[in-house]
């Protein structure tokens, strides 16, 4: 992240931000336990578990039908399941939409599918829509505000913030989808996939920004996905969902090693395997940028010590 970027955080975790956040302190804010979801006669999810550490990046693959945004939709209230425990922020997610339902969705972001923007309201005021929901005694300047910085957050640049939806191509929408999504400063953020037609410099680019955006504001991020690149980039582990279960949690080298034909299919398919080269080739590249610049200091250390 740039100077810049760094800078404008600092402004929005310190100047902007109206209101102090609470923060979970535990190793797990997300646990699935038992989840069984079912439409009619056909069983999506069956005995489901399923764990998101703090911090991670955690990818979540699956086939057609393995029901990848039902799981999320249920985390997230959206949809009730038939059986199954889902613990958010240590709590009861039933409990908590029951009794504190303003608290417990303010403290996460969702990004759905095609960013999900109010078309006949501009990027700054869709950005402002959960802040008048959750704040409406924000005064309007100051809610102005907040939502320029998260969209410039997001990566777009000021005069977007004025535009509206139809005004901005596919990549933009979607960051101004992610702006709106942190427009509370959420500590749980919820991406239904987020590069899914994008170009590829368009989808390293936002998975690039993900992760910055993970590390600097300490983001927990669930994201569904069915991008190998993004996998390989920027997801710490990854769930696989096969079997109307979570079959495995892990990092790709681990999940590598297991002998499911869901997953070698995949991950080692020519896709995966060109996704994987890929990775490697700009880990190589990047080890021998970074030698080159050790030695060429080095030299100039020396040069100058002579």
């Amino acid at each position: 992240m740039s100077e810049e970027e760094e800078h404008l955080v600092e402004q929005v975790d310190h100047h902007s931000r109206p209101f102090e956040p609470k923060h979970f302190d535990g190793e797990y804010p997300i646990v699935v336990k038992g989840l069984v979801n079912r439409f009619g006669d056909q069983t999506i999810h069956d005995r489901l578990d399923l764990e998101v550490r703090k911090g991670e990046i955690l990818g979540v693959v699956g086939g057609s039908g393995t029901g990848k945004s039902v799981l999320m939709r249920s985390i997230i209230g959206l949809q009730m399941p038939k059986e199954g425990e889902i613990e958010v922020f240590g709590r009861s997610a039933e409990e908590l939409l029951d009794e504190h339902e303003v608290d417990i969705r303010s403290r996460w972001g969702v990004l759905f599918q095609g960013g999900a923007l109010f078309s006949t309201l501009t990027v700054g005021e869709n950005v402002e829509v959960p802040l008048k929901e959750f704040y409406p005694e924000l005064d309007p300047e100051l809610r102005h505000e907040i939502a320029r910085y998260k969209v410039r957050l997001s990566g777009l640049p000021d005069e977007a913030t004025s535009k509206y939806p139809s005004e901005l191509s596919g990549g933009m929408r979607k960051r101004a989808g992610l702006a709106r999504a942190l427009a509370l400063d959420p500590e749980l953020l919820f991406l239904d996939e987020p590069t899914a037609g994008l170009d590829p410099i368009g989808a390293a680019a936002f998975d690039r920004l993900t992760r910055e955006l993970t590390d600097v504001l300490g983001l927990t991020v669930f994201l569904i996905t069915h991008d190998l690149d993004t996998l390989y980039e920027i997801c710490d582990r990854v769930a696989v969902l096969a079997d109307h279960k979570v079959i495995a949690t892990a990092p790709i080298p681990e999940l590598l090693e297991l002998d499911h034909p869901w997953i070698q299919e995949y991950f080692n398919g020519p896709r995966g395997r060109a996704a994987k080269s890929g990775k490697e080739d700009l880990e190589a590249r990047v080890a021998s940028s970074t030698g080159a610049k050790k030695t060429k200091a080095m030299d100039t250390k020396g040069k100058s010590g002579d």
